[in-house]
């Protein structure tokens, strides 16, 4: 049995949960992160202001329309979206640096930023939809988190279809009726992609001191 100096190397994998807003996705990246040591969330920069009880540097990065497109232009995001008026980025060092060093990053982020981020990263990304169980179910939720006023709900719900519709670009799709069920099938999902032989970067070197032995 291997012990932890021996562990094989891996690389580390890119996790994106994407869905409609209220359809569970930030509570599921939420456990995720409270029950697995080994993932990390990317902080995103955005040009919105601070929601309250959000931090600088652990929530967002909040910077100005201008700071965000200077970036844009120095490249320096791996994916970068408008959404409801205002601009969210991924910073691409400190992500690049994580999957070099075998950890992996999850991104909270729509599916306009998850097709750029393939088309930088491919077989590094690991793309999960969440879906509401219903329509009504997503509205209730939104109204309940009292986080927005009843127009910018409306305005999200108005654009819950359009986002619903990119569900057949990702890997997996969860349905989040019940969220003990689809934070077992989220972690599942994340085991099976760790122990993915392409990801196992140390394997070669393995397998070739085994039929040396």
């Amino acid at each position: 049995m291997l012990n932890n100096k021996n562990e094989i190397k891996r690389r580390g994998l890119l996790l994106v949960l994407s869905s409609p807003s209220g359809a569970g996705k930030s509570t599921l990246s939420k456990l995720l992160l409270e029950k697995d040591d080994e993932i990390y969330l990317s902080v995103s920069t955005t040009t919105r202001p601070p929601r309250p009880g959000e931090v600088e540097g652990r929530d967002y990065h909040f910077v100005s329309q201008s700071d965000f497109d200077q970036l844009v232009n120095e490249n320096g995001f791996l994916e970068h979206a408008t959404v409801f008026d205002h601009s969210y980025g991924t910073p691409a060092a400190p992500v690049e640096q994580m999957i070099r060093s075998g950890k992996d990053v999850m991104f909270d982020i729509d599916w306009q930023g998850t097709q750029q981020l393939h088309e930088k990263v491919g077989s590094d990304l690991v793309r999960v939809f969440i879906l509401p169980p219903s329509k009504a179910e997503l509205e209730k939720r939104l109204k309940t988190r009292a986080q927005d006023t009843d127009e910018v709900v409306a305005k999200r719900m108005a654009k819950a279809n359009a986002e619903i519709s990119h569900w057949a670009e990702y890997d997996y799709v969860i349905i989040n009726d019940d969220l003990e069920k689809a934070e077992a099938e989220l972690f599942t999902i994340l085991r099976a992609e760790r122990m993915k032989r392409v990801r196992q970067s140390g394997l070669a070197s393995f397998v070739s001191d085994l039929t040396k032995e």
